[in-house]
Order: structure tokens, then C-alpha cells, then sequence
């Protein structure tokens, strides 16, 4: 018994030989140091295949090539990252990307398995009736004779061009069925300074707007106390220029408290914080359906037009800009925008100054399979749509593939694509007054995600001010 139990104990303590535990200790960094070796080889023999073979031969001339890398690397490092690394939500989507990150290390799935418009439909209907029922947002009262009245009543016409979404949102919100005089029925607090009227106001205009917001804030919290309950947290504003990331940077709390209703949603910049704030769709007004929509032949492989106003633009002009079936314009169009979208298998996105521009919603609204080319884009009404369903999402290294990439598209999920295209295009249109699930709807239930479980009551004596 004894020899058994001080055999136990010699095991029990690990009494290993010097050189076998300095052995042991290296193995795992051996292991780390073949593996990254083994990777590393692989990755450089798949570059190489792909800009090597002449079976798959998708470059004429390596220098021009090396120069639109040169373009896409900034000069900052500020926006280094931003611009050359993946992101797991830019993944690219097609087989033919086989060199890129992401597909080496099976981040990203098969695209054609991702059917479905909405990431849980049944779950969705039946949160949005109860979003429908019961969600309750106040208002915070402005009068007619406010001195800036036009910053914060709705408008009183039909808003139009490309920052309409953020007045449509408050004019229908202000007639909608959420709204409640009764602070403590609120789930939320709609703070109505429009970004877009401020911007072109002259007393205030771009560098007085964050003096404006402070001085808002300041009001509210004084003359309210709601504000104060919870610094902020169950307020929104909404944005839909980009000038609107910056509007809180005067008062801190509200910066990284209030939820922001913007269509700028990178979630790159520090100014956004995703599943806080809600990205919302920008959107040219438009009613009814396009011409032609049904019967519309699309001979184009895929449409741009824009300005190079960023190296994405610059790299996609670089490379395709004299090509036949990707047409990238970037001067005026000899005919209208509705005809390339009508003609179009493919709409391209890519981004600009900023991440967002209205393209997505045109190519949706003419059945125009998008292609996001915008890195950090945090889409819009995410939380709801599969958006790996009915577009196709490019990396910006992959611009000198592009056009592989869309041809490895089969007709079959090309019409998936299309079809699905079409089924969400109900999502990004705005209406007056709304229809169910509309751009508004849809907006509201963003908003009703992020609403908090606790409602905080005010006491009878606050409730008197």
C-alpha cells in the first residue's frame, strides 16, 4: 500500500526530466510556426495561379493591374484598415474568389444556400404586430413660432433627392400611430432636429451644428426630466447626410448613448455603434413601379455611373472602365439612369465619400441585382434582411476580379437573386402615408430592437414639471 501511494504521488507531481518539459514546451510553437508556414505557401501558390494561368487569364497588362493595387492603398493610416483588410460582413460571394482570405479559411458559405429574404421570417412577423400594437415614442413639443421651426417640425411637402429619407421618416412618424402625448407610455424619445435643414441654414450651417445639438440637449435635460433618467440612452435622432455621424460630438454621453437613425452606417468609423444605432435606408423617393419592369431585357452585365470621388471608384475605373460588359461611366450618361438599371443583370455600389449612397435602393426599386462595393457598410435593415439572399458583396481587392466573379453566377441563382430583388423592394420605399412594411415600417421596427426591456417611470413629483 505504501509503494502504491508514493508511486501516486511522483505521478501526481509530473517529476519529468529538465530536457523533456523544455521539449514539451516548444512543441505548440512548432506546431503555430509549420502551420503559418503551410498557409502561407498556399496562399502565395493561389495568387500566383490566379494571375499566372492562361486558361484563367483576367489580366492584360500586370503593370495597369499594379497600379490600381497602388491606388487602393491609402496614404494614411488612419484609413489603412478600413481600405485593405476583410471585413466578415464584405465577404465576397462567389466560388470564383478562391484566393481571397475569407474563402481560404471558410469564413463565408456557399451564397446560393442563403435563400431566404429575412434571417427569420416567422420570428419577424410576429414581432412586427407586436412592434405595431405597442411601441410608443414622445415627442418632444416645438411650436410653430419656434425661431427654428424649419429644423424641427416636419416638412410640409413631399420630400424628394437624396436625403429624403430622413424628413419622410419624421413627417410620417409625427401623424403615426406611435406617437404618445404620455411621457411614461414612451419607449422612446424622438429628439426632431433635421440634420439636413440645419446643414442649410445659415444661422447654423455645417460648423454650428454640433453648438445647436449641445444647446438642444442642454434644454431638454433642464426643462424635462427625461433625458436625465438614463443620460440619454432611450433617445434617437435621426440623419441621413454624413455630416450627421458628427452632430453629438460636443456632448459625450449623448454620443455614445442616444441610438442613431442614420443612413452613413460604417461601422468602421468611431462616430457608429452598430445594434445601438440603426442603419436606414437612403432612398430616392419614387412611386409606383418602373416601366417595363417585367419585361425588361437585361443584355448589360453590370452598370456604374458616379463620380471618383474614392479609391475604390478610382480602381474600378482603372480596370474596367473601357471593358464592354461592365460598364462604369463616370461623366455624364448619354441616356437616362432607368434605362442601364432596366437593362442591367447587375447595379454596382461602390462607395464613395462615405459608404452609403442611394444606388442600392435605385438598383432594388428596378430589379437590379445589387453589388455592394463598400467595405464596413453596415446594410441596411440588417437585423431583419438576409442580404446575401438577393445581392452580391465584393471586397475592394477583389475589384480586378469582378468581372469573374459576376460571370461564375449560373442562370438559376441569378434568377434566385433577382427574384429575391424583388421581393424586398417594399422594404425601401417610402409612402405618405406608410404602408406595412414599408421603409417606415420597417424603420420602426429597427427602432423597436433597441428600445429597453425596463422602462424607467418617473416619480409624481417629476412628473408635475
Amino acid at each position: 500500500m505504501g509503494k502504491s501511494s508514493s508511486f501516486c504521488y511522483q505521478i501526481s507531481q509530473h517529476r519529468f526530466s529538465t530536457s523533456f518539459g523544455g521539449s514539451f514546451f516548444f512543441l505548440p510553437l512548432s506546431l503555430a510556426i509549420s502551420t503559418f508556414l503551410l498557409i502561407f505557401i498556399y496562399v502565395y501558390c493561389t495568387t500566383s495561379k490566379v494571375f499566372t494561368t492562361s486558361e484563367n487569364n483576367l489580366y492584360q497588362d500586370s503593370s495597369s493591374i499594379s497600379s490600381v493595387i497602388q491606388q487602393m492603398i491609402p496614404f494614411s493610416l488612419e484609413n489603412a484598415a478600413e481600405e485593405l483588410f476583410f471585413s466578415p460582413r464584405s465577404a465576397p460571394l462567389s466560388n470564383a474568389n478562391q484566393w481571397s482570405m475569407g474563402n481560404l479559411f471558410g469564413l463565408y458559405g456557399n451564397y446560393v444556400n442563403n435563400t431566404e429574404v429575412y434571417h427569420d421570417r416567422d420570428l419577424f412577423l410576429e414581432d412586427y404586430k407586436e412592434m405595431n400594437r405597442s411601441l410608443k415614442i414622445y415627442v418632444y413639443p416645438h411650436s410653430k413660432d419656434d425661431p427654428f421651426a424649419n429644423v424641427l417640425l416636419p416638412v410640409d411637402y413631399d420630400p424628394n433627392g437624396h436625403y429624403a429619407s430622413e424628413l419622410y421618416l419624421k413627417k410620417v412618424l409625427l401623424k403615426s400611430h406611435f406617437i404618445t402625448k404620455n411621457p411614461n407610455e414612451a419607449d422612446l424619445f424622438f429628439m426632431p432636429f433635421s440634420i439636413v435643414e440645419m446643414r442649410h441654414d445659415p444661422r447654423i450651417g455645417p460648423e454650428g451644428m454640433q453648438d445647436f445639438i449641445k444647446d438642444y440637449i442642454y434644454n431638454i435635460s433642464h426643462k424635462y426630466p427625461y433625458w436625465n433618467r438614463t443620460d440619454g440612452a432611450d433617445h434617437f435622432y435621426v440623419a441621413c447626410h454624413s455630416i450627421g455621424r458628427f452632430a453629438m460630438d460636443k456632448v459625450f454621453a449623448a454620443k455614445f448613448n442616444v441610438i442613431q437613425v442614420v443612413c452613413s452606417s460604417s461601422y468602421f468609423v468611431a462616430g457608429y455603434i452598430p445594434h445601438k444605432d440603426a442603419s436606414m435606408p437612403q432612398i430616392w423617393p419614387r412611386q409606383g413601379d418602373p416601366p417595363n419592369l417585367a419585361s425588361s431585357k437585361r443584355k448589360q452585365l453590370a452598370f456604374f455611373a458616379g463620380t471618383i470621388n474614392s479609391p475604390a471608384r478610382l480602381a474600378l475605373l482603372k480596370v474596367w472602365g473601357n471593358d464592354t460588359d461592365v460598364f462604369a461611366n463616370f461623366g455624364r450618361l448619354r441616356t437616362s439612369d432607368a434605362d442601364h438599371l432596366l437593362g442591367s443583370k447587375f447595379c454596382l455600389h461602390v462607395k464613395g465619400f462615405e459608404v452609403n449612397t442611394a444606388r442600392v435602393a435605385d438598383a432594388i426599386y428596378y430589379g437590379c441585382v445589387p453589388v455592394i462595393l463598400a467595405n464596413h457598410y453596415d446594410l441596411p435593415l440588417t437585423d431583419i434582411l438576409n442580404w446575401e439572399s438577393f445581392s452580391v458583396v465584393v471586397h475592394y481587392m477583389d475589384i480586378p476580379v469582378l468581372k469573374n466573379i459576376l460571370q461564375r453566377i449560373s442562370l438559376e441563382e441569378y434568377s434566385l437573386l433577382q427574384s429575391n430583388t424583388l421581393k424586398v423592394r417594399k422594404h425601401f420605399q417610402w409612402n405618405d402615408p406608410p404602408i406595412d412594411y414599408d421603409a417606415f415600417y420597417m424603420t420602426m421596427y429597427e427602432l423597436w430592437l433597441r428600445r429597453s426591456s425596463v422602462r424607467v417611470r418617473l416619480s409624481s413629483s417629476m412628473e408635475q414639471m
